[in-house]
């Protein structure tokens, strides 16, 4: 390997690399915001209490089913897969000429809402039974006690897990180029092909990966440390008149 050559190829090919960059960040910023979207709306629908009344609880159980199969689907298969079924089945059983970019961002959305909705679950059922009770006690009903009691603590809890799930965004965006997506993999391949050079691109391409990847870790630790405040806190007293 030759820095020389390296620097050489960056110098001549860096706008590729930078597309190929930009579609990797916007595809996985989007998809996981979506896709975070669509995991707290399902995990906090599979924590509703059971209702009394005869129909809502059979509702409520059709709901939860329907959820069931679709996060264990997509947890279950790879992206990949779910990729080539999405694109190119939509075309053929309904028609559907996707945008490749539109397509990516559905994928990843759909494949991150699956995960997202477990982490939210997990992060409802972590909070003490006794904040709902206290909550209830005080008049407030299901939505009144996620809103104000509930989700604020989840949304901490579950921050790391979110994190997590962005960074493997990330870098699953690659799989992706089997549809056509003109990610930092594809941009890669392409230069390697006119090159005919493989590792001197696909080293640049893991130094920009993890580029990414430790810029966002290290984003999210900051906004985790604001959200967790001071480690002392000093008390104001104040003097009774």
């Amino acid at each position: 390997m030759s820095l020389e050559y390296i620097l050489t190829m960056v110098a001549n090919n860096w706008p590729m690399f930078l597309r190929g960059a930009g579609m990797t960040l916007f595809v996985s910023i989007i998809g996981t915001v979506i896709g975070g979207i669509i995991g707290l709306l399902a995990g906090v629908i599979r924590t509703i209490p059971v209702p009394e009344k005869k129909f809502k609880r059979i509702f409520l159980k059709i709901v939860n089913a329907i959820l069931s199969m679709y996060i264990e689907f997509f947890r279950g298969t790879p992206m990949i897969v779910q990729a080539m079924v999405i694109f190119y089945g939509s075309a053929l059983a309904f028609g559907i000429d996707m945008n490749v970019t539109v397509a990516a961002i559905v994928i990843v959305s759909i494949n991150t809402g699956a995960y997202m909705a477990e982490i939210v679950r997990g992060g409802v059922i972590s909070i003490d039974r006794g904040q709902f009770e206290a909550a209830q006690a005080v008049g407030m009903n299901h939505v009144q006690t996620m809103l104000n009691v509930v989700l604020p603590q989840v949304i901490r809890n579950i921050l790391p897990a979110t994190g997590n799930q962005f960074i493997i965004n990330i870098k699953d965006t690659s799989v992706l180029n089997v549809i056509g997506v003109t990610e930092l993999y594809f941009q890669t391949k392409t230069v390697a092909g006119i090159s005919f050079k493989y590792f001197e691109p696909f080293f640049v391409a893991c130094v920009l990966y993890f580029v990414m990847t430790f810029t966002v870790t290290l984003i999210l630790r900051y906004f985790e440390r604001k959200l967790d405040g001071p480690e002392n806190y000093s008390m104001i007293e104040t003097k009774a008149r």
